[in-house]
């Protein structure tokens, strides 16, 4: 018999795919798709199966894989097709691509099933004279045997009988058995759901508890009056505010012990019930019913286009801008509504994981209980939890699909809709290998699999507004807010003026002390937005001038007060704060700038009465602070929330009537030609976060550059003019939207080894210069060195991508042949950052 092969991608930094041996006994369970474990070097690695040749590579030794992993194989045919254009287009080793898109390699408890097809039933039921000549006694047999099991056999079951693994392949290939894989029911965790009981209880005082066995006793005086207080402030949690909770969270909300809660339980005042917790839930869901909303013209123009798309039937790019609060979300809804009734899939990706639990929720109350459900995807998710929504959505347990950036890999089949939420955030992109871009890999899976790719923001990407002006995409636009709310007022302070009347730097101007001053008296809620983490960016000595700077990176270090330590942002380093300066020993040592730590504190200080919290990536490390903070900032639990960028994306807070933005140059000052509209977007989606519901909204921005255009633009909420003025920058300079980048690191922990390696590729580059391509480099980086490498960058233009593609490939072959290790050398094609 013939030996059989298959092409294995392992996750190492190499680009090229490895030839196994099958087994004889394994050769029906390996297809394209599959996980399989094998013999590497010295070790044993996942990899993933990715074709069948027909010959084998020419050399004398190939080892055979040891185990398949998968029943149903893990990836699906189009998902093996855009691994190799990620890999091709990013230049990405192939393996590791692969091992992005696969689920965690974690055990779950599952079960495969041996369902027969309407082919199969027809095939039995038929008298056919030709039934025993085309198909062998055992597979008729087989075919029996499903039918008189009502059409489903635990494979399991199956094997004990002896069943020939190779039979049933056969079949399945026929399309007379189906064999599915579903993961087994594990033990649920429940919680306790308390809503208040709406019709008048005959006894309070004199009930039994929950269980009937022992009255409740009377409380008198002063505790009475306390429990009259806390049954007041429960009721108008559970009734006014949100509606039925989990008990830890009316616990946490309404500031109660445990015993006050089942009083009020025995006393007939609540009633509660179990549920089991949803991994992907959020805690906030409960009793939630999506606000219903009739489409304005805007909304309703944009769906009918949206519409014809899907009646053509063919691939296409929409790009929906909205002006911040004009109803995208209401379009996505009612998009997948679309979709899901042309028994299609959905995909919707949103740049950062609080924004999955905001849409999540919205999915889940559309769509949840009329489809098949609705999973989430996101890194704040246990392996496991990843694993099964993975799994529930590879078996086609779940139409739906909300995640982040790597959710642009889910297993749906029949995709007809994939959503960018958010498009022009940075976060998109992935600064590690493979370094892709999810929305560019969303557009090219959704002409791959002929669906429709919406994109929306209120501040689109100048790449993808190029795009739709130039007709490659079809532009949508919402040029009003819904209910024709007004936006928010927003107006510059000129902290310079402000330094010149009170000779202070404080980061709390006198107005926006003031405008927060009115919220407190008004009862409404106040955004505060720094957009740096920690107490204060640096330490300096007073003395000698010196900072302290990470040991790992040419940074310096950020203070935490909380931890009273220093860290770097950067690689992850820890250091004690120190007293005395660690060059010279002076004690003149003074932590310089302010963060978003430092602001909350001096925010409490000012005012001592306010209910007030912070969204960072320091307060929010896990799911449940996301959701603690924001839920209680939307139920009004709070009265300010400080915070980084994390606030200005998606959020829909009706009762935020100020936004104070604390310092908007931070972002002008980076070395980067992306700069302006970073900061553009940043000061334009934050000042959409006010004004949002009935009541009016007013934006401070703070800044010492206000003539500059990008918070000109900000503030008038023009993106047109700033994309005016910005695209001719670009073209004057050569930037994106008018040339294609690439941006290449050489590094090394040796700085020797990284210079001269540096030179080689510099001399495979020089030849090509000026060549349909502009190199610039090579040049010691922003960051000279990071994580204890050192590093020097070159910066290729050319106004054909191709040219960059095969000219990249080209010194990644010049690398390998000069010995240059492949970690060595970092391509990053279409670059957000040249940090």
């Amino acid at each position: 018999m013939n030996r059989t092969f298959c092409n294995v991608a392992l996750a190492v930094p190499l680009r090229t795919t490895f030839t196994y041996g099958v087994p004889e006994q394994l050769r029906a369970a390996v297809h394209p798709g599959v996980r399989v474990l094998v013999p590497f070097r010295q070790k044993s690695l996942v990899g993933v199966v990715v074709d069948l040749p027909e010959r084998p590579p020419q050399k004398a030794k190939i080892r055979e894989i040891t185990r398949v992993l998968d029943v149903i194989p893990a990836l699906t045919p189009s998902l093996i097709e855009l691994g190799h254009w990620i890999a091709g287009y990013y230049l990405a080793p192939v393996g590791e691509v692969f091992r992005a898109m696969l689920p965690p390699v974690t055990e779950l408890r599952t079960q495969q099933q041996i369902a027969i097809t309407a082919a199969g039933r027809e095939l039995v039921d038929s008298t056919s004279s030709t039934l025993s000549e085309e198909f062998a006694a055992d597979e008729i047999a087989l075919l029996s045997k499903l039918i008189a099991k009502h059409g489903v056999l635990l494979a399991s079951a199956l094997e004990k009988s002896g069943l020939n693994t190779a039979l049933l392949q056969r079949l399945a290939r026929r399309g007379l058995v189906e064999i599915r894989q579903s993961l087994l029911a594990r033990k649920q965790r429940m919680q306790t759901i308390l809503a208040w009981r709406t019709e008048e209880p005959e006894k309070r005082e004199s009930s039994t508890d929950a269980a009937g066995e022992k009255p409740v006793r009377p409380l008198q005086g002063k505790a009475l009056e306390k429990f009259q207080a806390q049954t007041a402030r429960v009721r108008e949690l559970l009734e006014a505010e949100r509606g039925p909770l989990p008990l830890p969270q009316v616990l946490k909300l309404a500031g109660l012990s445990r015993a006050a809660v089942e009083r009020m339980l025995a006393c007939g005042l609540l009633y509660s019930w179990e549920e089991p917790i949803d991994p992907a839930e959020d805690p906030f869901d409960v009793g939630y019913a999506p606000p219903a909303h009739e489409l304005n013209p805007d909304q309703d123009t944009a769906l009918k286009r949206i519409r014809a798309r899907f009646e053509l039937g063919e691939f296409g790019v929409q790009l929906l801008y909205g002006v911040t609060g004009s109803g995208k979300t209401e379009v996505y809804l009612r998009a997948i509504q679309e979709t899901l009734a042309r028994q299609k899939t959905a995909l919707v990706l949103v740049p950062e994981i609080a924004l999955t639990l905001w849409i999540g929720r919205q999915c889940r109350a559309w769509f949840g209980a009329r489809f098949e459900g609705v999973a989430v995807l996101h890194s704040a998710l246990t392996d496991v939890e990843r694993a099964r929504e993975w799994w529930r959505v590879r078996n086609g347990e779940a139409r739906v699909v909300v995640g982040t950036r790597s959710a642009v890999f889910a297993p749906l089949e029949r995709l007809g809709l994939i959503i960018v939420d958010e498009e022009q955030e940075n976060s998109y992109k992935q600064e590690e290998t493979p370094r892709y871009h999810g929305r560019d890999v969303a557009i090219v899976r959704a002409k791959m699999e002929n669906a429709v790719a919406l994109l929306g923001s209120a501040t689109p990407s100048l790449e993808s507004y190029h795009h739709a002006t130039t007709g490659k995409y079809e532009l949508l636009t919402l040029g009003s807010r819904v209910e024709n709310r007004a936006l928010a007022k927003v107006e510059v302070v000129d902290l310079r003026e402000e330094f010149q009347q009170t000779h202070q730097a404080g980061s709390i101007s006198a107005k926006l002390r003031a405008g927060i001053q009115e919220c407190l008296a008004n009862g409404t809620q106040a955004l505060v937005l720094i957009n740096r983490r920690g107490y204060s960016w640096s330490v300096l000595c007073r003395s000698c001038g010196a900072s302290v700077q990470c040991t790992n990176c040419s940074i310096s270090m950020t203070y935490h007060k909380n931890r009273n330590r220093l860290e770097c942002h950067y690689c992850g380093f820890v250091a004690q704060a120190p007293k005395n300066c660690p060059k010279c020993d002076s004690k003149y040592v003074y932590f310089f700038g302010e963060g978003s730590e430092h602001l909350e504190e001096r925010l409490r200080k000012e005012f001592p009465t306010a209910r007030i919290a912070r969204l960072d990536r320091d307060t929010t490390r896990t799911k449940r602070q996301y959701q603690e903070t924001l839920g209680a900032f939307a139920g009004g639990a709070l009265d300010i929330l400080v915070g980084t960028q994390m606030l200005a994306k998606g959020h829909d807070f009706h009762r935020v009537t100020l936004v104070g933005v604390i310092s908007a140059d931070g972002l002008l000052s980076m070395p980067d030609f992306r700069a302006a509209e970073r900061t553009f977007q940043l000061l334009t989606q934050v000042a959409g976060r006010a004004g949002r519901g009935e009541l009016h909204g007013r934006v401070l921005i703070q800044t010492y550059y206000p003539e500059h255009y990008a918070i000109q633009d900000a503030v008038k909420q023009d993106y047109l003019a700033f994309y005016e003025r910005e695209t001719n920058f670009r073209r004057t300079m050569g930037y994106p939207p008018f040339t294609s980048l690439a941006n290449v690191i050489v590094r090394d922990t040796n700085l020797e080894k990284a210079i001269r390696w540096s030179r080689q590729l510099s001399e495979y580059f020089s030849p090509h210069n000026g060549k349909n391509v502009r190199i610039l480099g090579p040049a010691t980086a922003p960051l000279a060195r990071l994580k204890k490498e050192y590093r020097f960058q070159f910066l290729l233009k050319s106004p054909k991508r191709t040219v960059l593609t095969k000219l990249l490939a080209g010194a990644l072959d010049h690398c390998e042949a000069n010995e240059i290790p492949d970690t060595a050398v970092i391509v990053d094609m279409d670059p957000l950052s040249l940090m």
